[in-house]
């Protein structure tokens, strides 16, 4: 969330932050939203009997600030397929792996138990099924021998903080065409691939 507000604010967009809501009324980033003049607004789930009365009660909430797009941002709740369909093709997430693979939690982990070479980010249009949903970009980076489940998320975590804003920033500007569940940037043509490949690794590389 701090990387897409600095963004849109150093980046000229044609846009703004219009809120930032949390479910949880110690969360960090609402300070940290005030103090750029940002709206904030709490809607805790500890207050409502079912995940679907929650769900009303965020939809009000967001609702209220009328958004263009509804951003997920460290949100760990899932949300109902009502909720999901009333923001269809305007609510973005980010997960930490390279969608389909390694959807639910401990991505990192689930990554380095099936000892695969390449792990990463992806931001996505959420759809009613769990971490899925047409991909907008991917951040993708290398698995080294000695890498931890807290290694791969630091590293990956600077990937997350560039690409998430950049795929807000083409929203907002209108140039991601979705078509037949896949999305493309145009106006002009962009990669939709960040590659974080470390150059200390024995085939060399390039880091971006």
């Amino acid at each position: 969330m701090e990387a897409i507000v600095r963004a849109c604010a150093g980046g000229g967009w044609p846009a703004r932050v219009a809120a930032v809501l949390s479910n949880r009324p110690d969360a960090a980033g609402l300070q940290f939203a005030q103090q750029h003049g940002i709206e904030t607004g709490v809607v805790d789930h500890r207050q409502h009997p079912d995940r679907a009365a929650f769900d009303a009660a965020l939809a009000e909430a967001i609702d209220a600030h009328a958004p263009d797009l509804v951003v997920l941002a460290g949100f760990m709740r899932i949300l109902t397929p009502g909720f999901v369909d009333r923001y269809a093709g305007r609510l973005l997430n980010i997960h930490p792996s390279l969608l389909p693979c390694f959807p639910g939690l401990n991505t990192h982990k689930q990554a380095l138990d099936a000892g695969v070479k390449l792990h990463g980010a992806t931001v996505h249009f959420v759809t009613p099924e769990l971490d899925h949903g047409p991909i907008v970009i991917q951040a993708a980076l290398d698995v080294r021998p000695a890498d931890t489940p807290e290694s791969l998320a630091a590293r990956l975590l600077e990937c997350e903080h560039v690409i998430y804003p950049r795929a807000v920033q083409w929203f907002v500007e209108d140039r991601l065409q979705l078509q037949d569940g896949v999305v493309n940037v145009i106006n002009p043509a962009e990669s939709q691939l960040l590659m974080a490949i470390s150059a200390d690794t024995p085939a060399g590389g390039v880091k971006a």
